[in-house]
């Protein structure tokens, strides 16, 4: 079997170090890019009840729902050149600046989910996400194309190998769209780097290594291959008898929900116990058709968890997650993980503070149901692994005993059992 090539892939990434100017290039070039919530009229920052519908009407008014409905059809009329983004949005100029600078700041957008995007608002927290920013040219201190030494950890191509008993296994580079945020911005869109030859290295390390009882396969987005080629890499992982279980980490459901097909499902349903990661970042990308995605993956009997970015000016603060994790949880899907935004180049205008990151879980705990809370934490810089970040519950002890504080801020003691309280 070959891996066939789904659609040709434009523009390719910026190469480490091309993608990055110093400060004086955003005070020199971009002074000014804060558009003030005045420059759009108010009539035009309503939101359509059917974003979809109405783009899909007024952008692509020959094209039938079914055609719309096909994952293929929208893999194949992604936005990838920047000069065609004002076909759809009115520009702001930091994002205009960008747009002369196509080569830097490569561009892959699905119709469905530019559908989402609002027209006139450069503040739209799901705009932010996919449209360039000269932002993003920007180096800042400690930023780096591999801030989290993936490469270091990779005993073979398309193998990170971390922890003991887990591996991450990179299938393809390829996604539907681009986040700007991406940690792997530095392999995504890379063209015949993956494909058979380098899967079967990975099953090959896999059935090598009896301490590895957990496979995730990632990419890019492994869910952006057909069916064939994804079997593919399930059967081969599931015949190797110390592999529990796999995972499969994907942004599909969210920004091209036409992929989970039945047969899709009829396929991963074989390969059990089998999980899935999913990417979602703001509530807008909860519409009817990303939740019937997520509705069939669960039916297949697939454990769905959320991995959730915590960005500035998208997410980072507690109402607006609690409202996605609401709709998650609705749509069967387990807020997991809320991740620190990896220091990847040009991510600046991205992350937050790691004390807002423990504001909305203060935020979260105690005033909604606890399936509503995710677990934050930082992926450390330099290979450390993932690690926990928890607001100060803990006070420590006294003489009734362990001391905490609540989500209310008041101060309870747990008791401490007394000395030789036990039976004999």
């Amino acid at each position: 079997m070959k891996q066939q090539d789904l659609v040709e892939i434009e523009p390719e990434p910026p190469s480490p170090g091309e993608a990055c100017l110093d400060e004086n290039f955003l005070k020199n070039e971009t002074n000014g890019f804060v558009i003030p919530d005045s420059f759009f009229r108010y009539a035009e920052k309503h939101y359509s009840p059917d974003p979809v519908s109405d783009f899909r009407q007024r952008h692509f008014p020959g094209v039938s729902l079914k055609s719309w409905n096909d994952w293929r059809w929208q893999l194949k009329n992604r936005i990838c050149r920047a000069r065609d983004l004002e076909k759809y949005i009115m520009l702001s100029p930091a994002e205009r600046a960008a747009t002369t600078l196509e080569n830097l700041l490569p561009l892959s957008i699905t119709p469905y989910y530019m559908s989402l995007v609002h027209e006139t608002d450069s503040e739209d927290p799901v705009r932010k996400c996919v449209i360039p920013n000269v932002r993003e040219l920007i180096k800042g201190p400690g930023e780096d194309d591999d801030p989290l030494h993936e490469d270091q950890d990779s005993p073979v191509p398309g193998i990170v190998h971390r922890y003991p008993d887990r591996v991450l296994f990179l299938s393809t580079g390829f996604c539907s769209t681009y986040c700007r945020y991406c940690t792997r911005s530095r392999i995504v869109g890379q063209r015949g780097v993956y494909g058979i030859e380098k899967w079967n290295q990975g099953i090959e390390y896999v059935q090598s290594n009896p301490q590895v009882r957990d496979v995730l396969i990632s990419g890019g987005d492994p869910l952006t291959m057909n069916d064939d080629q994804l079997e593919y890499l399930l059967k081969g992982l599931r015949q190797i008898r110390h592999v529990e279980i796999i995972r499969i980490g994907s942004k599909v459901p969210a920004v091209l929900p036409q992929r989970i097909t039945r047969k899709l499902c009829a396929m991963l349903k074989k390969y059990h116990p089998l999980y899935m990661s999913l990417h979602f970042t703001h509530p807008c990308e909860l519409t009817d058709e990303s939740m019937q995605a997520c509705s069939k993956l669960a039916r297949a009997g697939i454990p769905l968890g959320s991995q959730t970015v915590l960005l500035k000016g998208v997410n980072d603060n507690p109402e607006t997650m609690k409202k996605l994790n609401h709709k998650l949880l609705q749509a069967r899907v387990r807020p997991y993980y809320l991740y620190q935004c990896d220091p990847v180049p040009g991510s600046g205008h991205f992350r937050t503070t790691m004390e807002k990151g423990l504001e909305i879980i203060q935020g979260l705990r105690g005033h909604t149901s606890g399936y509503a809370v995710p677990q934050y934490v930082i992926d450390l810089p330099g290979g450390g692994g993932k690690i926990p970040v928890l607001p100060g519950y803990y006070q420590g002890r006294n003489e009734q005993g362990q001391v905490f504080k609540n989500f209310e801020n008041k101060i309870f003691a747990y008791p401490e059992p007394l000395a030789g309280n036990h039976l004999n």
